[in-house]
């Protein structure tokens, strides 16, 4: 194993925790970001460069941006709510 991949599984290892143990919607969608850049890395590390480029458009790109679009979409809902009554 080289110290290169070593490296890359040490900081999944890391962050996959963080990802499961963020309360807050907002954060956890841009932790989740990084989680995917570091897979993304790791994929290509292990010279699986398929794999790696469609987890940098779906977990990096996609998935935060539809979680911050939900939230946006929600926080929008709740303010039309409180203008209501």
């Amino acid at each position: 194993m080289t110290a290169l991949l070593a490296i890359a599984l040490s900081l999944v290892a890391v962050a996959a925790p963080v990802v499961v143990f963020t309360d807050d919607p907002l954060r956890q969608s841009m932790v989740l970001g990084v989680y995917g850049l570091l897979l993304t890395s790791l994929f290509f590390i292990l010279q699986a460069p398929d794999v790696a480029l469609s987890m940098l458009a779906v977990s990096s790109v996609l998935l935060p941006v539809l979680v911050l679009l939900a939230l946006a979409r929600i926080r929008h809902l709740q303010a039309d709510e409180e203008d209501e009554e």
